[in-house]
């Protein structure tokens, strides 16, 4: 009894920690989106995402988020198998060498994309060597989902390769040998168990991608708003932190809802187990 009080007794700088740097950030968060600049209580700042301006830029960041968290999965799976699918003792090599990246800054990874795509940038000064037309590529959408889809890549990879890695290769053995080939194996065996890693990745692909304003204001310009963005504005440029917390609030419900989504199929920390 005595050693489970000192044990408890450790976890006393984490209670102050979450206390100071999350707890009371959420309740100032809240205190701003549901008074008005007289301290009264109101719920015009939650009802302000239903202007035209703020819907458009959720639907836009939704949509965003979608289709890069699709194609997050669509190259993770078969780079995960490929992974496993290799010796033993290189798979934590070839995991090390991906994930590298993410050690560097992540604005200045997002930074290094700016200067690859701008109309003046290495990429279109190879094609003007080559002979072929330069390419409007900064400042739109697809340069958003590109910057999106190389940051968040590993947190799709990794869960399904986790999840990968539990499953005998026996199993799939046994159903080769049974006359499956490799879409029945594929359709049947493996995606169904590593479906909590797949839910997993989706959540910690789509939840960054649904509120990055970093990735847009760089890649995207002023041109392109995201919901992040207008929150980020809200706060910073038009100084109005009532309405910028009223729609961080309704981020916040989107955001728990996806983690509710992983927390019901993800029960056994499939993805979680990778960190």
């Amino acid at each position: 009894m005595t050693g489970s009080k000192h044990l408890r007794r450790l976890a006393y700088p984490y209670a102050v920690w979450m206390a100071i740097f999350v707890i009371v950030p959420i309740f100032i968060v809240g205190y701003y989106g549901f008074t008005d600049r007289d301290g009264g209580f109101t719920l015009e700042h939650i009802r302000s995402i239903s202007t035209p301006a703020h819907l458009k830029a959720l639907l836009l960041s939704v949509k965003l988020s979608v289709v890069s968290t699709l194609i997050c999965f669509l190259l993770s799976l078969p780079l995960a198998l490929a992974i496993r699918s290799t010796k033993v003792n290189s798979n934590g090599f070839i995991i090390f060498i991906f994930i590298l990246p993410m050690w560097m800054n992540f604005l200045l990874r997002t930074i290094a994309w700016q200067s690859l795509l701008e109309k003046t940038g290495i990429i279109n000064t190879i094609l003007h060597a080559v002979g072929l037309p330069g390419q409007n590529m900064i400042n739109t959408e697809g340069a958003i989902i590109l910057g999106m889809v190389y940051n968040y890549l590993p947190f799709m990879v990794l869960p399904i390769y986790n999840s990968l890695v539990r499953i005998s290769q026996d199993t799939f053995d046994a159903a080769q040998d049974l006359g499956a080939n490799w879409f029945q194996v594929l359709w049947h065996i493996t995606l169904p168990q590593i479906f909590p890693g797949i839910v997993s990745g989706i959540t910690m692909v789509f939840v960054p991608a649904m509120t990055t304003f970093v990735i847009s204001n760089l890649l995207g310009g002023a041109k392109i708003n995201l919901i992040g963005n207008v929150i980020e504005q809200e706060f910073t440029t038009a100084n109005n932190w009532y309405e910028g917390a009223g729609l961080s609030l309704v981020l916040m419900i989107l955001v728990l809802g996806s983690m509710a989504v992983m927390s019901r199929y993800d029960k056994d920390g499939e993805g979680a187990a990778i960190w």
